[in-house]
């Protein structure tokens, strides 16, 4: 069985989407997944399976919480040994624990791919964030007192992006690599 860990996206933001994750735990166990574990309240789920497609897991899970939630929400999957590799390639300026700067990777949920959402986005505001892409994923650190000003920062979420995306802040990544 290969450890696979799924990012849902926008879930339990200020109200909406609201997902019990001890719920969530209990309906992907009754569908045969293995080994489920949840961390924090954002939708970050490691499990076990033996399907080796993340894209066909990412829709089980998607179709799972449509039928216990009635929600639609997109499903980002990764190995747990491909978020471990992609870690071990992190740029030298990502993740350093300085409190100034706020580290994030974000995910392109299939089908759309990280170029076409850096195009989209367009270049990083110089001097406040810094992005460098990696397979299908974006390193992504911007400073945290002037990220109103941000380019990334204002069109992660708005409509035509956000929902190509998922992300994480580094922290949360590391952990949820080790679980």
């Amino acid at each position: 069985m290969t450890r696979y860990i799924a990012l849902l996206r926008g879930i339990n933001i200020s109200g909406k989407n609201k997902i019990s994750m001890p719920e969530l735990k209990t309906a992907l166990t009754e569908k045969g997944f293995a080994d489920v574990k949840t961390y924090l309240n954002s939708g970050n789920v490691i499990f076990s399976d033996d399907e080796t497609d993340a894209v066909k897991l990412a829709e089980k899970i998607r179709e799972i919480i449509f039928e216990t939630f009635n929600l639609e929400i997109p499903v980002f999957v990764i190995s747990q040994d491909e978020l471990k590799d992609l870690l071990s390639k992190v740029p030298s300026w990502w993740g350093n624990d300085s409190k100034d700067i706020y580290d994030n990777l974000i995910f392109a949920i299939t089908p759309y791919s990280i170029e076409t959402v850096a195009e989209k986005i367009g270049k990083p505001s110089a001097e406040l964030e810094k992005v460098e892409i990696y397979g299908n994923a974006a390193f992504w650190s911007f400073d945290r007192k002037l990220y109103a000003k941000a380019n990334w920062w204002k069109k992660t979420a708005v409509p035509g992006i956000g929902e190509m995306i998922t992300i994480r802040t580094a922290n949360t990544l590391r952990k949820i690599a080790e679980l």
